[in-house]
């Protein structure tokens, strides 16, 4: 089956198409620095982490003094994580992020 995205429209695909092509780290923050203000940059970075250590099955109040992230974000991704595409699941799975217990 196919995903189907809310999101998809042609702008965003040739977003994504620009960032597979990305080589490595380097031009990822290159490309990034440009693209992005620090401020959504540091947020989707911390949506990501805040993603991996509910996976760990961190309690939301260590989340949240680790990450500076509110309950809101840690909600928000926690239900992303449960109810969502599987996208944090596919890439946590990638970077070898196991679930524990």
């Amino acid at each position: 089956m196919v995903y189907q995205s809310k999101i998809k429209d042609k702008m965003v695909d040739e977003l994504f198409e620009a960032i597979l092509i990305l080589k490595d780290e380097e031009e990822c923050y290159k490309f990034f620095d440009d693209i992005c203000t620090v401020n959504e940059l540091k947020s989707i970075a911390q949506r990501l982490y805040v993603a991996k250590l509910l996976r760990m099955n961190k309690t939301y109040n260590y989340i949240e003094k680790e990450t500076g992230a509110s309950t809101a974000t840690i909600s928000r991704v926690s239900r992303c994580l449960n109810y969502g595409a599987d996208g944090y699941r596919l890439i946590l799975d990638r970077l070898g992020i196991e679930e524990e217990y």
